[in-house]
């Protein structure tokens, strides 16, 4: 059964899963980070979030940032759930590049019918996660997370396999790809030098610095089991 919907518009679906996403990152999503990550001026935010609070979607503590409530909450994870559904009929079936999909679906997800949704997991065959490896809500908005930590935990010498890349900017993807580097692809950390400084990974028999932020956005799963933190 999927989860129940209640209605908002384009503008406030995009604006509570931006809000989802900065909670799993942060804990909190800022006005100046939500700004950015929307591309909109901050007093339009200001006056989003207002309308949001006043539908009991959001609550905004001054200077600690905005959290979803249980009601927001669900809607994020319905919107999620159909923009990696539409990632994955973008990639798996139209056979658009995965560095294209996560914009495209920005458009697509707002499209999609609810009741359209079962019958496109059914033909996409019930995927666990989207292209770059985050999993998909279920109908019932639940999220199986695989354990994973960042790549940059790991010390020199510890291989992992890539479960998912958190961001998903079509720049940052293209290159990810020309260097092999996507889920499923055991790595291993050859050098780290101080906090902040590139990666030096290997994949098969290629070594790459990776910058300190790209390589941050990648979590892995040790192959030794252990996990830290």
């Amino acid at each position: 059964m999927e989860a129940e919907e209640t209605t908002v518009s384009s503008e406030a679906e995009e604006y509570l899963e931006a809000i989802y996403r900065l909670e799993k990152k942060t804990g909190s999503a800022k006005t100046m980070e939500l700004a950015r990550q929307l591309k909109v001026v901050p007093g339009s935010v200001t006056n989003t979030i207002e309308s949001l609070e006043r539908r009991g979607l959001v609550i905004h503590e001054p200077y600690r940032g905005v959290k979803l409530t249980e009601k927001g909450r669900k809607i994020a994870l319905n919107i999620l759930r159909r923009h990696r559904l539409a990632e994955r009929l973008l990639t798996d079936i139209l056979h658009l590049d995965w560095s294209e999909a996560h914009e495209a679906a920005c458009k697509l997800e707002h499209a999609l019918p609810a009741d359209v949704i079962k019958p496109l997991e059914k033909t996409l065959g019930h995927p666990k996660t989207c292209p770059h490896g985050n999993p998909i809500p279920t109908a019932c908005g639940g999220i199986i997370e695989q354990k994973s930590e960042p790549l940059v935990n790991l010390s020199p010498k510890v291989s992992g396999i890539i479960v998912k890349i958190i961001e998903e900017k079509a720049e940052v993807l293209q290159h990810l790809a020309t260097l092999g580097l996507k889920p499923g692809v055991c790595v291993e950390v050859e050098k780290k030098a101080s906090f902040g400084d590139p990666v030096t990974i290997k994949v098969g028999e290629a070594s790459h610095a990776l910058d300190y932020k790209v390589a941050s956005i990648i979590n892995v799963k040790r192959t030794d089991g252990k996990m830290r933190g």
